[in-house]
């Protein structure tokens, strides 16, 4: 039998959430991808599914913080060449200009919202609800995996790169002090919108519902980061810099639940086989 015979061997078991819309979460197009889903399959049934899995989350935790540590070669080298000012000054002033009272204090509440405490009850709040109609743990997974990575890059990052903010008076209060690179509110309101996109998507039924669904999610996660720019908590390039690395903790998310419901259906296949077997 070929080694890649599981990922083509017609299906039995069906793992809820297998699809979106037609597309087969569980298929893979690339030999690359085929030869990792065999590799992890048969690392998974030696050392088990939940051991293999916190090893490849773990993997993508690493390589989006190494992702955010070329990035910080990459500011230093433009900072000493005035690089970086050819977008973050011109952005911060584009801000300062266009800035009006009733707009700075909307903004100044919608900005709340991206933060620890109004994410954490937004998220923590569309979490549950999930989970009850679902009767599933997966949005609870996926959801707390999604944010504790996404914190934890945060502030690794921040440690690490020690970037100022732009200065307090170019700011709209109330002030932040904290690290400015990357943004916070920017990573975490797209990883997490990214997410929770995701898992609603899994169950329209509808090209339309889907479209909208990754719209909300997308104008959340750019309104939140642009917020930023205007307020001047945060530098374009913080902005920028943050939507990346979301960008990839966020693939690593969604890829690892791909994995791990082509194990489910490998491994429902490979019992269905073996009964098979003792039958005949």
């Amino acid at each position: 039998m070929s080694e890649h015979a599981p990922l083509t061997r017609a299906k039995r078991s069906i793992p809820s959430d297998r699809f979106l819309l037609s597309y087969d979460l569980t298929h893979w197009h690339t030999l690359l991808m085929q030869r990792f889903v065999a590799l992890l399959f048969r690392l998974s049934s030696r050392i088990g599914a939940v051991v293999t899995f916190a090893v490849v989350l773990l993997t993508g935790v690493l390589l989006t913080l190494g992702t955010a540590t070329g990035a910080t070669e990459l500011y230093e080298a433009t900072v000493e060449g005035d690089g970086a000012q050819l977008l973050d000054t011109p952005a911060l002033q584009a801000a300062m200009a266009i800035r009006s009272p009733p707009v700075d204090e909307a903004l100044t509440a919608y900005t709340t919202i991206g933060g620890p405490t109004g994410m954490t009850a937004l998220a923590g709040t569309i979490m549950i609800v999930l989970a009850i109609r679902r009767r599933s743990w997966t949005p609870v997974v996926l959801i707390v995996l999604a944010a504790a990575g996404s914190v934890l890059i945060t502030v690794v990052s921040k440690q690490f790169i020690g970037r100022a903010r732009p200065p307090l008076s170019n700011a709209i209060p109330p002030y932040e002090y904290s690290d400015s690179f990357p943004s916070g509110h920017a990573l975490n309101s797209l990883v997490l919108a990214g997410i929770i996109a995701y898992l609603l998507m899994l169950r329209r039924r509808t090209q339309r519902t889907v479209a909208w669904t990754a719209v909300i999610a997308i104008g959340f996660a750019v309104t939140m980061g642009i917020s930023r720019v205007y307020l001047g908590h945060h530098w374009l390039t913080d902005v920028l810099m943050a939507w990346a690395l979301g960008a990839i903790w966020l693939t690593i998310v969604i890829t690892t639940h791909r994995l791990y419901l082509t194990s489910k259906l490998l491994s429902g296949d490979r019992r269905t086989t073996a009964n098979e077997e003792n039958d005949e």
